[in-house]
C-alpha cells in the first residue's frame, strides 16, 4: 500500500485534529492551515503505512505512551530561527537591559541572573543570548565569573530540542554570529568535507533544554530577569494569549522584561506591563 503525499483530509478529520492539538498545546490549527496541515500529515502517514487520516490520528490517540502525539507536534511545528535574529532585541539587551539589571543587582548584592528562551526551537536563539550573558557577565573568558547565571530553554518538539542540545550548526547557519562572538564561543569542524561550528562548553554550561508544553503546568518557580516568547504567540488564538501572557508576567522580577516576535503584539490583550519599544514590554 502507497499513500500519497497528498493524502486526504476531510474536514471533519481537520476539525478533529485541530481540536485535538488546541486543547493539547493551545496551537490554533484554523482553516487556512488545513493545506499546510495535508501536507506533513501525509509524510507521517507515510511512515506508518496508513490509508487515512482517520487511521493515523486514531493511533496518535491509541498510543498510552504520548510519543506518537509528541512525533504529531514535531510534524505540524514551524522552526524557524536564526542567530541574533530580530538583532534590536539584543541591541536592546546588551546596550540597555543588561547594564541597568546588573548594576542593580550589583548595589543590593544579588548576583542570581535568570532568564528564559520560551519556544527556543533548534538552539539559535538560547545559545545567542547565552554569548550575550557571558559577555556581560565575564563569564566567557575562561575565568569563574562573579555572577551565578542560568538560561533555560525549552520548547514542544522534542525533535528541535536533540538538535539544540547537539549545539552544532553548518557553515550557513552561523554567518549572523558576529565573528568575535564566533571564534570564542564556536569551534569549527569538518565532517564529512563539510565545516560545522559547535557550540562552546561555555555555551552548553550556561542552558539546561528542557521540553515544555506552555498550555500546561510550568515544573519551575522563576522569577525571571528577562523571557524571550517570539513567534511563538501568532500560533495561538487571543484568549490563549491572554493567558499566557498573564503567566509571563507572574514569572517575571520586578523590572524583567518580556520580548515578543516582530509580527506579535499585546493590543486586544489585558495585561500589566509597560510599553518600552515595539515587542519589548517591561514589568513594573
Amino acid at each position: 500500500m502507497t499513500v500519497t503525499a497528498n493524502a486526504n483530509l476531510t474536514e471533519g478529520e481537520f476539525t478533529k485534529l485541530s481540536d485535538l492539538v488546541y486543547r493539547h498545546c493551545g496551537i490554533n490549527l484554523h482553516d487556512g492551515k488545513m493545506e499546510l496541515v495535508r501536507a506533513r500529515l501525509a509524510k507521517q502517514m507515510r511512515i506508518g503505512r496508513f490509508e487515512t487520516a482517520t487511521d493515523y490520528i486514531d493511533h496518535v490517540l491509541s498510543d498510552p505512551s504520548g510519543e506518537e502525539f509528541k512525533k504529531l507536534i514535531d510534524a505540524l511545528s514551524t522552526n524557524l530561527t536564526s542567530f541574533f535574529r530580530e538583532k534590536n532585541h539584543f541591541d536592546y539587551l546588551e546596550r540597555e537591559l543588561l547594564p541597568r539589571l546588573l548594576a542593580d543587582k550589583k548595589r543590593r548584592g544579588n548576583r542570581r541572573l535568570r532568564a528564559w528562551s520560551a519556544g527556543c526551537s533548534t538552539g539559535e536563539e538560547p545559545y545567542s543570548l547565552a554569548m550575550i550573558l557571558l559577555e556581560a557577565t565575564g563569564g566567557g573568558g575562561g575565568g569563574q565569573s562573579a555572577w551565578d547565571v542560568k538560561l533555560l530553554a525549552t520548547d514542544i518538539s522534542t525533535r528541535v530540542l536533540a538538535h539544540a542540545r547537539r549545539g552544532s550548526y553548518d557553515k550557513k547557519r552561523v554567518e549572523g554570529v558576529p565573528s568575535q562572538l564566533r571564534n570564542k564561543y564556536l569551534a569549527a569542524n569538518k565532517l564529512d568535507g563539510r565545516v560545522f561550528y559547535d557550540a562552546s562548553p561555555a555555551l552548553k554550561g550556561l542552558i539546561s533544554f528542557r521540553h515544555l508544553n506552555l498550555m500546561q503546568t510550568w515544573p519551575f518557580a522563576g522569577p525571571f530577569d528577562f523571557i524571550f516568547c517570539r513567534n511563538v504567540m501568532i500560533y495561538f488564538d487571543k484568549p490563549t494569549q491572554q493567558k499566557l501572557v498573564g503567566r509571563f508576567y507572574d514569572f517575571l522580577a520586578p523590572g524583567g522584561v518580556l520580548f515578543t516576535g516582530h509580527s506579535e503584539s499585546l493590543t486586544g490583550i489585558t495585561h500589566g506591563f509597560k510599553y518600552v519599544l515595539p515587542t519589548i514590554y517591561v514589568k513594573p
